[in-house]
């Protein structure tokens, strides 16, 4: 077990109401921090004598943080620490600037009131909601209830390729961030709804923007506090 988890292990104290809650919160920094590097193996044995707790609360952390994209469970080696990089979110983002405006500025004029009245309970959804793969999934429905209406199938298949491949990056910069762009969401449902196609997109665009620049600042901060 790296250095960097066992000062933070040390430091946490007794300030969490379970022990799962302790060891997804301290993983969780570890990982995010990049005390523990990315392609680690999370053995639960280890872990376990580490935290000094039993398998149980470990495994379940160790789900937690898969479900918020700085773990993955790989075949023959268990839960490793996610690889995601910079280039790689930055791909993702570029891909989706480029597809989405263009699937929004084709559906507004096709969506109905029952579309809006969709995107407004997904809206509602994703206040309330706390797991993050949930509210990715929310938050796909939202955007795709705005584009879907384009008539291009072909262009909405693709776009809604890219944001299922988007979720990753999105539950990852929620644990990062912890921000999800609901002020954004609405602006963009607010304009739709008026058949304001150019603010629409400005405020689809600010949305795009402003998560890039969110995980720019992310990695520039995780890549100064490792040497």
């Amino acid at each position: 077990m790296s250095a960097g988890l066992s000062e933070m292990i040390q430091s946490a104290g007794p300030r969490y109401r379970t022990a799962t809650e302790y060891v997804e919160a301290t993983l969780r920094e570890a990982i995010l921090s990049g005390a523990i590097a990315p392609g680690t193996p999370l053995r639960q044995e280890e872990l376990a004598a580490s935290f000094k707790v039993s398998r149980m609360p470990i495994r379940e952390a160790l789900r937690q943080l898969e479900a918020q994209a700085l773990v993955d469970f790989e075949p023959h080696r268990g839960a490793v620490v996610v690889q995601i990089t910079l280039l790689d979110a930055m791909d993702n983002y570029a891909i989706r600037a480029a597809l989405e405006p263009q699937a929004l500025r084709l559906s507004i004029p096709n969506l109905t009131d029952e579309d809006f009245e969709i995107a407004e309970d997904l809206l509602a959804e994703i206040d309330q909601e706390q797991d993050p793969g949930r509210m990715g999934e929310l938050n796909r429905r939202f955007h795709m209830t705005l584009y879907a209406q384009a008539g291009l199938p072909r262009l909405i298949a693709l776009t809604e390729q890219h944001l299922a491949t988007a979720d990753r990056y999105l539950r990852f910069h929620l644990a990062a961030v912890g921000d999800m762009g609901q002020d954004e969401h609405r602006a963009i449902l607010a304009a739709s709804r008026v058949r304001d196609e150019a603010s629409a997109i400005e405020a689809l665009a600010h949305h795009h923007n402003r998560a890039s620049e969110a995980m720019k600042a992310y990695f520039a901060t995780r890549s100064a506090a490792v040497p």
